[in-house]
């Protein structure tokens, strides 16, 4: 199921595979409620080049990363956590995966652009300004440093 119907190609996303399959089994028990969404990150995760921790390339966004983005309809800079939906708090910037923007931004690095619909199914253009992982969750940390 294609829910997509844009005038870009979408950028390749590498995510990690164990934290891939969290995510879908999260999509999936959302689908009765977030039908939509949860049909956006599915397809998104299917499309995903999946990665052990340690082939895992450096500056996707995954659970914990903080995004900076610039929102193209609305010509605003923002920068959030994606967290899982426990965790979500708007006021304090942590933004559920669970949500068209936290899907959109899911497995995207710096420099990547997509269109993807907002909570009204308006399309907007998300840039990738910066990804930040904690060196405790970059699997190739120690090897970056080392070269």
């Amino acid at each position: 199921m294609n829910m997509h119907t844009q005038s870009e190609p979408r950028p390749p996303i590498h995510l990690l595979a164990t934290e891939s399959d969290l995510v879908g089994d999260l999509a999936l028990q959302a689908e009765p409620r977030q039908p939509i969404v949860a049909a956006m990150l599915l397809e998104e995760i299917e499309r995903a080049e999946l990665h052990g921790p340690d082939t895992m390339p450096s500056g996707h966004a995954r659970l914990n990363s903080r995004v900076t983005y610039l929102d193209d309809k609305s010509r605003q800079v923002r920068e959030v956590e994606l967290v899982m939906p426990a965790e979500a708090n708007i006021a304090e910037e942590r933004v559920s995966i669970l949500t068209p923007m936290g899907a959109a931004l899911y497995g995207l690095t710096e420099g990547d652009a997509i269109e993807w619909p907002d909570l009204y199914g308006d399309r907007r253009r998300i840039e990738v300004i910066q990804v930040v992982n904690s060196e405790a969750e970059s699997p190739n940390a120690d090897r970056e440093r080392s070269s």
